[in-house]
């Protein structure tokens, strides 16, 4: 009697050291991992998201930035850390472009890694030289199956969501237009200013104030809900290509079999630090839409956006630029 006792005093202990843990989770600081360069929308909402976790959490969240090779540096830093819940990545949209567009990833985008959340979408938005004789998106195709190989769209550079968006475009519209990739996107916006191309897919972000001031005219945003910072603006699904979509993001992921408890942890916080009127507020000026996923939905989310991405990459017959 006394051994089962002993036994059920043990097995108790060890339930209730369980759960202390978990409940103490994040005991030290977390690590966010961002395969970008400091100062980029990922890093900036990085930073932002970590400031309002430590507040909710109580634990410090620091930006690591590991750019390179189109965001696998990072990603592959993330994969190789411990399972433990204090590396994370900060997961951008090339994420699920780079598995159909590289043949050979040092990792694997859905079997190395545990989704968290999907912290917030940010709309592309088509934006046109004022000389492009096109005020909309009917227009626009008119005018490019009018002239086939005329138009020419930049990006920021060959296998970026940008360029992808604009093939996608092309494939679901049936027209044939000129690719010019860039070295970013404010070379592109540069020279789409100065009428060097023709268009481009470009984020709401860093177009709006060319749009504002007049030097850019936009024809349609590249999300299925029309963004709150240019309300009156279609989306390409209500201009006729329907179901089209192709929007920036940003998420959470851990190594895989990072703890469950983590993982909710996380989850659940991220959730609530994006219901604060302060933090929405500060995406939405950006043209950024918050949304707190949980891990299940973000699985999904990844594995849709992976196949529809490979989909447009094979069609299209885009390589990784240099």
């Amino acid at each position: 009697m006394q051994s089962r006792k002993a036994l059920g005093l043990g097995v108790a202990l060890l339930c209730a050291a369980g759960w202390a843990q978990a409940q103490s989770y994040p005991n030290r600081p977390v690590r966010f991992v961002v395969p970008f360069a400091a100062g980029g929308s990922t890093d900036i909402v990085a930073r932002t998201l970590g400031a309002k976790l430590s507040e909710v959490l109580g634990q410090s969240f620091i930006v690591d930035n590991r750019p390179g090779g189109g965001t696998v540096i990072g990603t592959e830093t993330v994969a190789r850390s411990p399972a433990d819940g204090y590396t994370l990545l900060v997961v951008p949209a090339p994420f699920t472009i780079n598995p159909g567009l590289l043949p050979k990833l040092p990792y694997d985008p859905l079997n190395d890694f545990t989704p968290i959340t999907l912290i917030n979408t940010t709309p592309l938005v088509v934006v046109v030289n004022p000389s492009v004789p096109a005020r909309n998106i009917k227009e626009l195709i008119a005018l490019a199956k009018a002239k086939p190989g005329m138009l020419n769209y930049g990006s920021s550079g060959t296998g970026g969501s940008n360029h992808l968006a604009g093939e996608l475009f092309q494939a679901m519209a049936g027209v044939k237009m000129v690719h010019v990739p860039y070295k970013g996107n404010a070379p592109a916006l540069t020279d789409l200013v100065g009428g060097h191309v023709d268009l481009v897919f470009n984020g709401l972000t860093s177009a709006y104030p060319l749009i504002k001031s007049g030097k850019l005219r936009p024809l349609a945003m590249t999300s299925m809900r029309r963004s709150q910072v240019l309300p009156d603006m279609p989306t390409l699904d209500e201009s006729g290509l329907k179901g089209f979509e192709a929007v920036a993001w940003n998420g959470l992921a851990g190594p895989a079999k990072t703890p469950q408890e983590a993982v909710d942890r996380l989850s659940n916080a991220v959730r609530k630090v994006l219901t604060n009127p302060e933090m929405r507020e500060r995406l939405r000026s950006e043209g950024s839409d918050p949304v707190g996923s949980t891990p299940a939905e973000f699985a999904k989310y990844l594995r849709d956006e992976i196949a529809k991405w490979a989909r447009v990459i094979k069609i299209s017959g885009a390589k990784a630029s240099g």
